[in-house]
This record gives structure tokens, C-alpha cells and sequence, in this order.
């Protein structure tokens, strides 16, 4: 089997190590590979048993890889992406980066792994709250049409970096009499300790939170689906990892509850709770490959369902989808 010369910018993160451990656990073909950071802080990550040194980023040493994983900010995947997939260098980028621009694919393997291709080296993930909902009713939307989404998002702390985890256990830590003296870094405004706020990013003029716009313009980008309504509220919740949805759904067909359980349950990536009593919660979600659905039935209007739906940000919103990128890579060259 074919090994891959693979660089990861980001590696000594928290989705840099995630990649790494992935990379293992599903036996991805990695031949020599090389670790980049910021370059601010000396740092070393482990990988099959052997300790790297992360480095600075460097153009010339990056074009020896066959693919690169860009698990590190917008600046840095605009600095080297471009270059690197013009000189034929797979570039899998974890950032928003890209996302929108109209020239570059946005994928989930799931839905739309047919957009990979030689002819464009760049692709870019999407964001890690909208995953749970794109891939949990992917096939809802190819069989019936779904024209509507009201959306709630219950997002995990790390979706926001280590800080914010830091954040919430020092907060903890105050809460249980074991500090004292004042928070030295926050991530967050409000306190987020047995807490939760209405706001992830920032605000827009017309009181639309970054991370709301974003779910609503990638969702439409990757169902290919312009014309559903979205509307959806972020917030942030006391909860280490995995995002949790809650979503009304209209469709334009018809369908019977059953019908909608027959497809939920066919649909690729998906892990579908039937009994109400056993729906899906963040601490059986972390670390697994799938998006989980639960908590489905009908609302009072015609088509419509409703749902909770749970995804681990680090994994399938993050470095799982990224890996799953690359073995659709890998499926294409053997072809």
C-alpha cells in the first residue's frame, strides 16, 4: 500500500492531536510526516510512539508533502493553501478560510465527497456546529425537500480553544472554594461555569451572531440548497466537547414517521436512537465517528419534525471529516 508524505500545520492543538490519534486509530497510510506550529512556542506531539518537534511553517519544505492538513488559523491556510494546491499539493483545510469562496469545495464526504478532484487541490471542512444537522438529515432532505430550518445550537467549550476550557474549570475551581484571586484569561465575557449565553462570535449589525451566519451560508453551500429558509440561534453551554442541535424541520413531501425513521437510519454517518428514553447526550457522542440523531417526532405543522442531534466538534466537526477527506483522496488514486 501506498504511503503519504503528510505535513500538519497546527499539530500541537487540540484538533492537531485529535488528527493525530485518528490517523492512528483508522490506520491512515502515513509514510514521513512532519509537524508545524506557530512557531511562537517550542512544543512536541507524539506520533506511533515518536516524539516530533513542531516547527514554523516554511513554504519550500511543505511543497515535499503530498498532502497537507491545515489545523491552525484563516491567516495561515490564505498564506500557504493557495501556492501549495496550485503546485499540486493536497491541502485539507480545517479553517474558515475558504469555506465560502465560490471556487473552492466545501466538504462533508457523506453528503458530497464527489466534489474532490485533481483539478482542485484545496478543500476546505466546514464548521463543526452545522455537521450534526448536515449529515443527520441529508437523506431526509434528498427524499422529501427540506424547505425549512429553526435551529438551536448548545455549543461545547472547546469548540472555542483551550482557553475557554481553561475558562470554565478555573471558574470551577472558584465555584468549589479550591481558588482564589481573580481569572487570569478568558475566552468568554460572561462567566461559563454553571452558566450559558446566547452568543458565539460576534455580532453583526442586524444582531446575527458570526456563528449563526456561518451554519446558514455552509449549510445552503453544502446541500447545495440556496433556497431553504434558515434561522438559527448559538449558544454556549458548560460542556467540554461534542455540539448539540435542537431542529425543526419542514419538508415539501409528504412522508409517514416511519418512512422518516427507515431514512434517518440509511443514512451514511449516522447513529439513529428510536426509543425517546434513550436520545443522545454529549458524553455518549464524544469520540465517536458518528453524528447521533434522537429525540425525533412530529410538530402541529404539516411536514414537520422535530429533532436533537449531537456531534463531536473535535472529531466529525473537525478532524475526523478532515481524515475522511484525505481516505477519499486515497480511494481516488487507486481507482
Amino acid at each position: 500500500m501506498k504511503k503519504y508524505k503528510i505535513a500538519v500545520i497546527g499539530a500541537s492543538g487540540m484538533v492537531g492531536r485529535e488528527l493525530l490519534d485518528l490517523f492512528e486509530k483508522r490506520k491512515f497510510p502515513v509514510g514521513d510526516i512532519e509537524m508545524f506550529n506557530s512557531g511562537k512556542k517550542p512544543s512536541r506531539v507524539k506520533f506511533r510512539g515518536k516524539t516530533y518537534r513542531c516547527r514554523k511553517p516554511d513554504l519550500k519544505t511543505l511543497k515535499r508533502a503530498e498532502m497537507v492538513f491545515f489545523v491552525s488559523t484563516n491567516e495561515t491556510a490564505r498564506k500557504y493553501a493557495p501556492a501549495l494546491s496550485k503546485a499540486g499539493v493536497w491541502c485539507i483545510d480545517d479553517s474558515s478560510e475558504f469555506r465560502m469562496d465560490k471556487n473552492t469545495p466545501l466538504v462533508i464526504p457523506e453528503i458530497n465527497s464527489a466534489l474532490i478532484n485533481r483539478e482542485n487541490r484545496l478543500i476546505a471542512g466546514p464548521n463543526c456546529t452545522l455537521t450534526p444537522l448536515a449529515v443527520g438529515c441529508f437523506g431526509v432532505h434528498k427524499k422529501y425537500g427540506i424547505e425549512e430550518v429553526r435551529l438551536s445550537t448548545y455549543q461545547a467549550v472547546s469548540g472555542a480553544g483551550r482557553t475557554a476550557i481553561e475558562q470554565m474549570f478555573e471558574e470551577l475551581g472558584y465555584y468549589l472554594g479550591k481558588k482564589r484571586g481573580r481569572l487570569k484569561n478568558r475566552a468568554f465575557r460572561h462567566p461559563i461555569a454553571f452558566n450559558l449565553f446566547p452568543q458565539v462570535g460576534d455580532f453583526g449589525r442586524d444582531g446575527v451572531s458570526g456563528e449563526e451566519k456561518k451554519v446558514e451560508l455552509e449549510l445552503k453551500k453544502i446541500w447545495n440548497a440556496p433556497k431553504i429558509k434558515i434561522s438559527v440561534t448559538a449558544v454556549r453551554v458548560p460542556v467540554v466537547r461534542v455540539h448539540s442541535l435542537s431542529a425543526w424541520i419542514k419538508t415539501r413531501k409528504p412522508w409517514t414517521f416511519r418512512e422518516l425513521e427507515k431514512t434517518i437510519t440509511a443514512t451514511g454517518g449516522v447513529k439513529y436512537f428510536a426509543k425517546p428514553e434513550d436520545y443522545s447526550t454529549p458524553l455518549n457522542t464524544q469520540k465517536t465517528f458518528e453524528v447521533t440523531v434522537s429525540r425525533l417526532r412530529k410538530t402541529g405543522i404539516k411536514n414537520e419534525f422535530q429533532v436533537w442531534l449531537c456531534g463531536d466538534n473535535l472529531y466529525k466537526g473537525a478532524a475526523l471529516n478532515s481524515v475522511q477527506i484525505a481516505e477519499e483522496i486515497v480511494k481516488r488514486r487507486k481507482a
